[in-house]
């Protein structure tokens, strides 16, 4: 399943924040199971969007000014302000931005890129695009979170950049990681796509290096699409500003004047990755409520956590040791087949003919078509990576979930393993 097909699955269902109660029934089978049926499907995400955030962007529609300018400014120091870094950089997507920095850093033919292969594609798509290598390193197998020792091993006289990736909203040990980025002269940017309002020792992440924030539908504030780069490094900063739109020196919106300089020319060839005002508006309006919302996921994930527990083979990720706060971007847990008696793929079948839609987070990138083609060394170099590429099954988070939904989403996975486990007995023996 792509993110397309992931965004689409709930973006063309109900709109409303308002879902019917489920109704009952019982199966009939050898394993006869008192379960609940919805009547309307639970997407595995859908956005925090009230009638205020409509409101906000019609007003800019009306505005006359749609395309970047005061509310990408207002977004950028918001971000800024609440992560702690000095610089804030809004663009189309939280690809565009990791694009324009691997640019900005001069990445290129020769270069290496350190990072784990569990990650949305567009990141090594990246370095590819660029000329550069991968280099994959294998995760926890419980937390999916790649240590400092695996990103140490990792390092060449080639590498130029470290990615490690905060995963499902929890935080990497950024104290090892730096600190070996430091002795070796490597430059640290951090994927935090999954990390708005996610804390590391007491401190937001985006605050200290520089980090890119994806503001895509399925995140925990949205622009629709885009994302903001936060960094603490100036000459950084003033590269990704300048190529997200042209290369000009200035920004499609200057600050000192309502529109473009007539008088700014292009300083480098440079690439067309704005955000317009009328996307920025609506996380604008939605990050002051960041914290309501992760306070809402994170009471989700313990009613989770709390049923799955009775539940074999249905493995939850476990959270990292360090000190953090976990901003419960997904749910993710692990089928695994031996336990639970089913593969990923029947369980997610099994959801969906109840009306329970999931998602997978992520088919690791090594193991795509291109990669294993034009990349192979890397198959079966990653075994916790692989392990649970195969078995990660994200289940329905968000804010206006109710806890009898989170309630639907385990009577389905209790009915379906039932279902399973009673055909496989028929047929002679469970798995």
């Amino acid at each position: 399943m792509t993110a397309l097909d992931q965004t689409m699955h709930f973006a063309a269902q109900n709109a409303s924040n308002s879902l019917p109660r489920p109704v009952a029934f019982e199966i009939q089978g050898p394993f006869p199971y008192y379960g609940r049926m919805r009547n309307t499907f639970l997407p595995f995400c859908r956005p925090n969007i009230t009638e205020e955030d409509i409101a906000a962007i019609s007003e800019v529609l009306r505005s006359g000014w749609i395309t970047t300018g005061p509310k990408v400014a207002a977004l950028e120091d918001a971000f800024a302000t609440r992560t702690g870094a000095v610089h804030a950089i809004a663009a189309t997507s939280g690809t565009a931005l990791m694009h324009l920095a691997l640019k900005a850093l001069g990445v290129g033919p020769g270069d290496e890129v350190v990072g784990p292969s569990m990650t949305w594609v567009s990141t090594p798509n990246m370095v590819e695009l660029l000329g550069a290598t991968n280099v994959f390193v294998d995760v926890d197998r419980d937390t999916l979170l790649a240590s400092p020792d695996a990103i140490a091993a990792a390092i060449t006289p080639r590498t130029k950049v470290v990615i490690p990736v905060h995963y499902a909203g929890a935080p990497v040990d950024l104290d090892g990681i730096r600190a070996i980025c430091r002795a070796k002269g490597v430059t640290l940017l951090e994927d935090a796509a999954h990390a708005i309002g996610t804390q590391y020792k007491g401190r937001e992440i985006g605050g200290t290096d520089s980090a890119i924030f994806s503001l895509h539908p399925i995140k925990n504030i949205t622009s629709g699409e885009g994302g903001v780069l936060t960094t603490n490094d100036a000459s950084l900063a003033r590269t990704v500003r300048r190529l997200r739109f042209h290369g000009l020196e200035l920004d499609a919106h200057d600050r000192a004047q309502q529109g473009r300089s007539p008088t700014s020319e292009v300083q480098q060839p440079g690439f067309k990755q704005n955000l317009p005002d009328m996307n920025a508006v609506l996380a604008l309006r939605q990050l002051p409520r960041l914290d309501a919302l992760i306070a809402r996921r994170e009471a989700i994930s313990q009613q989770y956590r709390t049923h799955l527990a009775e539940i074999d083979g249905i493995l939850p990720l476990a959270d990292p040791a360090w000190s953090h706060r976990h901003a419960r971007h997904l749910f993710v847990v692990r089928v695994d087949e031996r336990k639970s008696g089913m593969e990923r793929t029947e369980l997610m079948e099994g959801l969906k003919a109840r009306n329970i839609g999931t998602g997978i987070h992520f088919v690791a990138s090594h193991t795509h078509r291109w990669y294993r083609e034009n990349r192979g060394q890397w198959m079966g170099q990653l075994p916790n990576t692989e392990w649970n590429s195969q078995r990660i099954c994200t289940l329905p988070m968000f804010p206006d979930m109710q806890d009898a939904d989170v309630m639907d989403v385990i009577h389905a996975i209790k009915e379906t393993l039932a279902n399973t486990r009673g055909r496989v007995a028929v047929a002679g023996g469970l798995r």
